[in-house]
Formats: structure tokens, C-alpha cells, sequence
């Protein structure tokens, strides 16, 4: 039980470990009988070999006796034969493991080797060289005759070593065949006993399991599993008993989720509609006034407040003025009208910007705290209008009846009120943006006006001053002149004035600014009889309508300085549209030195006008004359947008 309350992993491994334990004991003990076996192999070989080696022997020794001229090499031989079975022999009885070589460690085999080493070296060795050793043959004849039955007796005694050798080879084989045919046995046992154990262990919980998750998918919310481990089965077992109790409980508890969910959903879909009506309503292009107002009306039917107020803090004074109110009676707004930073509830909120919903006990004595409390009004809001960190006022919310607001209303009003912030911080720049724009083309008509006809006119009450003189002195001609000059004169500022209306009045009415430059240029055609041309090429981004409205401007302008100076009777206009917009307007007039752009005289203010009208449009003006040669003006606007692949 101790074995099966362990981890699975744990369990695996220890029968890995015993599995691997009987496998190398059973491999490692054949292969040690197999080692025996050749051993005994071997020492049977070599038994036989000195069984050769003592016929050998015999044959060498009547050799070298019947052959005396090979006698001495026969007799080396016949050392070397007797030393080598020597050494044979002691090695059979040592025994050598690196071959492997040695004899059955029974003590009858044992005995019997040293007794044939014994025999060898007192009875058969001595004889050999007994007959070696005599001069006389007939002497060595009748040795060798005695020598002949000892080594036929010393051989059969070989041989009979030789057979118990290989009987005990024999029982070393047959006991070898019997631990191969226990290791199928032992291997096929193993595998049933791994099998068992893989079912026990891995397929039988995980059976259990599948039947489980099978139950629950048939609707059998009640099935529990069996903990009968603490391995990784008993955890999943234990995991799914938890999710099988947690799903049972939803499902138990399933219409009431979702009713609630419904009921949230409900609840974020109303803010997120009320987010999205008072978003659309401060996005309208309208006074500040009617968006405060559309927004106050927003919030008290979304909340049921019975009165609200929009209320805006001075920058200067740090005074809280009511700015719009919906709701409230004409004597509480009059007593709200201004709040000091602090004061009241709406004054800590403002200074604080910090969110404040207050709860007021109803009261009837005339002495109260607040106003509101007074009005009769028993849950009263606060909430800042911010614009990035900046405060720009509060709005409030007044309920007759207590009225708590939860986290979700409390940030959809936080939010709201940074919207509000943004709306009306973008109203105040759009103003701003109006005057400014309104300030710059004032300043841009009273230089133009100063720089054309107060010039003119200045001019005109010098000829007057001069026509008065020559009028007192009765000098008809000369009056005559000056009051030529007059004439010219009032109709140069005519010209002028007439100019100015047309300049001021024109309007973009295409988004292409082609078809504007074109009647641009009919127009100057048939009043000042000079002809045009215009060449338009190329293709790319519209320009913007504050850009077209400029780059006509500094057209005219440039016409004007043409009719005015150039007496020139051809004027060329060129447009390329590409990654940046290139305006050329040339003239065959008398041309001018542009090196007296730089002076004071006024002579060429126009021509600063180009460059500061440019400037506004991130534009360059480029002036190239000479004097007989007529002018060339030149307005490069880089545009950087990608084309439109319309384009």
C-alpha cells in the first residue's frame, strides 16, 4: 500500500529500477557460464594440442635417430616441442582469464593436470632426454623401445583428462540452456507483471477518468471520482471532483448568473449609450452655452435628479460662477451664483478635485449648513470638468430623495466631465483661432490700405496743396496739369479700392484650386486687357482650404503688381502638382532690380506681403528680374502627405 500511495513517477522509476536489476543479473550470469564454458573450451583445445605435441615428440626423437645428418636440427626441434608442451601444461593449470582459458574448479580435474605435469616432468621428460643424451644407437634403440609404452600410457592419460573436460562442458552447456530457458520465462513474466503493473497503475485510473468524463458529458453532473492514491491520478482525480462540483453549481445557479449578467450588461450598455449621446452632443459645433446646457438635460434624465447646474471657475479670481442650471428655484440660483474656492460643497470639491457625493438629512430650522440642504434636497453630487489636469469648473446633481451612486456611475461622471472639459477648452481655442484669424487679415488689409491708398491719397493732398497755389496765382496751365494728375490719381485709388473689394470677397468654392486660378485670371484679363495664360500639370494632394484661399491671395497680389508696374502686355501662370506644389506667374514687362527689396522707400510693400502670406502656409517665394526683362515670381509649397492613390 505504501508502494501504491506513492507518486506515479516515483513508481516508474522504481520498477524500471527492479526490472533493469533482474535483467543484468540474469544477462550477467550467462554471460558467466558462457565465459566458463569457453574457458573449459579452450583447456580442452589445448589438452588436445599436448596430446599432437607427445606424438610429435616421439616422432622427432626415432626421426633424429634414424636420419643422424638431420640429427642436431631434429633434436632443436624436438627442445623447443618438449619446452613448448611444458608451458602448454602449466598454462592449462594456471589458467589465463584474458583468453579466457582455465580448467573446471573441480578438485579431480585439478588433480588429475598435476599429475600428468607431475609425470611429465619425473617419467617422460627425464626418458626424452635420456635418449638425447646417449652417443651410443643401439643404446638409444632399446631407450626409445622402453620409451614407446610410457608415452602410449601418458597419452591415454591425456585423453582421459580430456574427457572430463568436456563431461563437465557438457553439464556447463546443459545448465547455460537451462538459464536461457529461465530467462524467457523470467522475460515473459516480467512483461505480464508490467503489463499488470500498467494497468494497475495508468490504464485502470485512466479508464476511470474517460467513464467519468464521459458521465459528465451525458449530464451526470453528480459523478465523482474515487481517490485511491496520492500519485498525479489521485491530483486529477482530485481536479476533477472540483470541477465536477464547480460545474454543478453553475449549472444550479445558471438562470440566476445569467439574469445578473443581463442585468449588467443592461446597466453597461445604458452608460456606454449615455457616453456615447452626451459625447455626440459636445462634439456638435455649438456655443458653449447650448452644449452645458444639452449635457446638463443629458445627465438629470439618465440619473432621475430633480435639478443639476453647471457651474465654471474663473482663472483670474478663482471664483465659481453658476453658468447654466436646470431644475432649481430662482432664489436658490441667486444664492449660488458666486462661490469662493472652498466654500460650501461645490467650492471644497472644485479645490480639491476630488468627486463628492453628500447625503442631507431633511431639516425644517431656517439655520442650516448648506443651501441645497435648505432647497430641500437630500443627496447632493459634485463633480469636477477638467481639461487635461486643469479644473475648469464642477457640475452638480440634486436629488429630492437619497440616492447612492455606485463605482461605474461615479467613473461614466468622472468621464463625462473630462469630455465636457474638452468641449468647451476646444470652444474656447476655436474662438481664439476666429480672433486671431481675424487679426491677421486685419493687419494684412490695413498694410495693403497703407501701403496703396494712403499713399495714393497723400499723394492727391499734395497735388491739392499744389492746385490751391497755382490757383492763387492764377496760373491756369500749371492747375490745369496738377488737376491731370488729380484725376490720375483718384482713379489709381479707384483702381485700387475696386481690388481690394475682389481680393477680400473671394471664396473657395471647388476643392481644386485650378478652376479658381483660372477665372482668377479671365477676370484680370478683361479688366486691365494684358493677356494670360495658364499651364497646370501633374497631380497631387489637395490643398487645404486656408492654403488655396492664400495662395490666391498672393496671385493677386501679383497680378496687381503686374497691372501697377510692370507695363508688361503678356503674363504667363504655371502649376505643378506633385510632393510639392510649385506657383509660377511670369510677365514680358520692364522688369526691376531685385537688390532694392531690402529698402524703405514702400516702393515694393507688396511684395512683402507675398512673403509674409507664404510664410503662413510654410510656403517660399523666389523673385528673379532684371531690369528690360520682365519679372518671374515663384511659390514653392511642400506638401507632406502621401499622394492619394486616386491620384
Amino acid at each position: 500500500m505504501d508502494f501504491l500511495q506513492q507518486r506515479l513517477s516515483t513508481k516508474l522509476v522504481w520498477i524500471a529500477i527492479v526490472f533493469l536489476l533482474v535483467a543484468l543479473t540474469a544477462i550477467g550470469f550467462s554471460l558467466l557460464e558462457s565465459w566458463k564454458f569457453e574457458g573449459g573450451a579452450a583447456a580442452v583445445n589445448d589438452m588436445g594440442s599436448e596430446r599432437m605435441r607427445s606424438y610429435r615428440i616421439v616422432y622427432l626423437l626415432s626421426e633424429s635417430m634414424r636420419e643422424p645428418a638431420h640429427a642436431a636440427a631434429l633434436r632443436q626441434d624436438l627442445v623447443r616441442e618438449m619446452k613448448a608442451f611444458e608451458d602448454v601444461l602449466e598454462a592449462i593449470r594456471r589458467g589465463d582469464p584474458a583468453r579466457p582459458l582455465f580448467l573446471p574448479r573441480r578438485p579431480e580435474i585439478v588433480g588429475e593436470v598435476d599429475a600428468v605435469l607431475e609425470q611429465w616432468r619425473r617419467e617422460i621428460g627425464p626418458m626424452v632426454q635420456a635418449v638425447l643424451a646417449n652417443s651410443d644407437v643401439m643404446a638409444q634403440h632399446g631407450q626409445a623401445t622402453a620409451l614407446r609404452p610410457r608415452m602410449e600410457q601418458f597419452v591415454q592419460r591425456i585423453d582421459r583428462l580430456v574427457r572430463a573436460i568436456e563431461q563437465y562442458n557438457s553439464r556447463d552447456i546443459a545448465f547455460l540452456r537451462y538459464t536461457q530457458l529461465g530467462l524467457i520465462a523470467l522475460a515473459v513474466a516480467g512483461t505480464v507483471a508490467l503489463i499488470y503493473l500498467m494497468f494497475l497503475l495508468v490504464v485502470g485510473p485512466v479508464s476511470k477518468l474517460q467513464e467519468g468524463l464521459q458521465r459528465m458529458a451525458r449530464g451526470e453532473l453528480g459523478t465523482r471520482l474515487p481517490i485511491e492514491t496520492r500519485d498525479e491520478f489521485g491530483e486529477l482525480a482530485q481536479g476533477f471532483n472540483h470541477m465536477a462540483s464547480h460545474l454543478q453549481d453553475l449549472y444550479n445557479t445558471l438562470e440566476e448568473r445569467v439574469a445578473q449578467k443581463t442585468r449588467s450588461l443592461a446597466d453597461k450598455n445604458r452608460e456606454l449609450a449615455a457616453l456615447y449621446e452626451v459625447t455626440t452632443l459636445l462634439n456638435e459645433p455649438a456655443p458653449t452655452e447650448v452644449l452645458c446646457r444639452g449635457f446638463l438635460r443629458k445627465l438629470i434624465g439618465l440619473l432621475d435628479a430633480q435639478g443639476g447646474a453647471v457651474r465654471l471657475i474663473d482663472p483670474k479670481t478663482r471664483d465659481i460662477h453658476l453658468y447654466i442650471h436646470e431644475g432649481l428655484t430662482a432664489e436658490f440660483a441667486r444664492e449660488e451664483q458666486c462661490l469662493d474656492m472652498g466654500e460650501c460643497l461645490c467650492g471644497e470639491a472644485a479645490q480639491s478635485n476630488t468627486p463628492i457625493v453628500q447625503f442631507l438629512a431633511p431639516v425644517h430650522e431656517p439655520n442650516v449648513v448648506f443651501r441645497c440642504q435648505k432647497a430641500g434636497y437630500q443627496t447632493v453630487s459634485v463633480f469636477a470638468i477638467r481639461f487635461r489636469r486643469q479644473v475648469l469648473g464642477i457640475f452638480n446633481l440634486y436629488h429630492r430623495e437619497p440616492r447612492a451612486f455606485s463605482a461605474q456611475e461615479r467613473q461614466m461622471l468622472e468621464t463625462l466631465g473630462q469630455n465636457l472639459g474638452v468641449a468647451i477648452e476646444n470652444q474656447r481655442l476655436v474662438s481664439r483661432d476666429r480672433e486671431l484669424a481675424v487679426s491677421e487679415e486685419r493687419n494684412l488689409l490695413a498694410q495693403e490700405l497703407h501701403d496703396s491708398i494712403a499713399q495714393s491719397l497723400a499723394f492727391l493732398n499734395l497735388q491739392a496743396q499744389l492746385l490751391e497755389d497755382s490757383l492763387r496765382r492764377t496760373a491756369v496751365d500749371e492747375a490745369h496739369g496738377i488737376l491731370a494728375q488729380i484725376r490720375e490719381g483718384i482713379q489709381e485709388s479707384y483702381d485700387d479700392v475696386r481690388e481690394l473689394l475682389v481680393h477680400f470677397r473671394i471664396r473657395i468654392k471647388q476643392e481644386d484650386i485650378e478652376l479658381t486660378i483660372r477665372s482668377s485670371l479671365e477676370r484680370f484679363e478683361s479688366q486691365t486687357g494684358i493677356k494670360t495664360s495658364c499651364t497646370v500639370s501633374g497631380r497631387g494632394v489637395p490643398l487645404s482650404a486656408e492654403q488655396q484661399l492664400q495662395v490666391l491671395h498672393i496671385l493677386q497680389e501679383a497680378l496687381s503688381n503686374v497691372r501697377k508696374h510692370s507695363g508688361a502686355s503678356q503674363v504667363e501662370f504655371e502649376m505643378k502638382r506633385d510632393r510639392s506644389y510649385v506657383f509660377r506667374v511670369k510677365d514680358n514687362g520692364c522688369g526691376f532690380d531685385p537688390g532694392t527689396l531690402g529698402d524703405k522707400t514702400g516702393s515694393h510693400v507688396g511684395l512683402r506681403i507675398m512673403k509674409e502670406r507664404a510664410q503662413r502656409i510654410g510656403g517660399e517665394i523666389r523673385i528673379d528680374s532684371r531690369p528690360g526683362h520682365g519679372s518671374e515670381i515663384t511659390l514653392t509649397l511642400p506638401i507632406t502627405q502621401q499622394e492619394e492613390a486616386a491620384a
